[in-house]
């Protein structure tokens, strides 16, 4: 059975499309590996040190 996304993984899933990037392009302007972010999306990893890149990049708030 598939993981779920978490609800900040579902945001950033949906900012994602809105912006027309796929996950494989967030991880390479984060300078991540694709799999770790699938990880803070599936709520595996917190993502600390890069929910600020990520809030910047797809102008969403690094908290939630």
């Amino acid at each position: 059975m598939a993981e779920k996304l978490t609800p900040y993984g579902k945001k950033i899933q949906k900012k994602l499309i809105d912006k027309g990037m796929t996950q494989v392009e967030l991880a390479k302007q984060l300078g991540c590996r694709p799999s770790y972010l699938c990880n803070i999306l599936h709520g595996n990893r917190s993502g600390k040190i890069y929910r600020e890149k990520i809030a910047s990049i797809l102008d969403v708030d690094p908290v939630a």
